[in-house]
């Protein structure tokens, strides 16, 4: 892989990995909820989940999705379907003990399946066997070495919306303002994950 690839490749995981997207935002609505420890195993089931979705990709069960009208809807509408419900869920949990006992929990697999479900993570892995993998006679070493550049940017991003969260927190479960601050910041992430769901669903 040239220094031009690679540069290009760095670019591509930096605009796609830090912008707001499912994973980011629920990082971060974890982590002001749950605490760092607990929102710790859906940031690291993100780079997990998309590990295993490149690795099909690069195997051509990607473009199976993608050209399957029935399995790209399916993907598409359970894509949907599971961050409108993370969003109500977001919206139920009013307090920081509600959040804690349940209202609010993605469990490591639930974070590994999401990446699956998100039409936005085929097409980016599509991309990125597209331009680094396909057709090309050492595609198995550039697999070797674009697959940990993915998980580790995959891993920075939602470790650092999650010590955001983490840092809002205490701040958030300010008493003194009967929970507002908790409410309103739980409404802005779960409209975030609506927005983002519409967009999935323009795919």
């Amino acid at each position: 892989m040239t220094a031009a690839e690679l540069t290009a490749l760095l670019v591509l995981c930096t605009a796609t990995s830090f912008t707001p997207g499912p994973n980011t935002t629920l990082s971060t609505a974890l982590a002001a909820n749950l605490g760092l420890k607990r929102a710790l195993r859906f940031v690291l089931s993100v780079p997990v989940g998309w590990g295993l979705l490149f690795g099909l990709c690069a195997a051509g069960v990607g473009t199976l999705v993608m050209a399957v009208p029935a399995l790209r809807l399916g993907v598409q509408g359970l894509g949907v379907g599971y961050l409108l419900w993370l969003a109500s869920k977001l919206l139920r949990a009013s307090t920081l003990t509600q959040a804690s006992a349940g209202k609010l929990n993605v469990t490591f697999w639930q974070g590994v399946m999401l990446q699956f479900l998100n039409i936005k993570a085929w097409m980016l892995a599509l991309t990125v066997v597209a331009g680094w993998l396909a057709g090309r006679e050492d595609a198995l070493a550039r697999f070797v070495v674009v697959l940990p550049i993915l998980l580790l940017f995959g891993l920075a991003s939602n470790l650092t919306y999650a010590l955001m969260g983490t840092l809002l927190r205490r701040w958030l479960a300010d008493t003194e303002h009967g929970g507002r601050r908790l409410r309103w910041f739980n409404r802005g992430m779960a409209a975030v994950l609506v927005v983002t769901a519409a967009w999935m669903s323009t795919f």
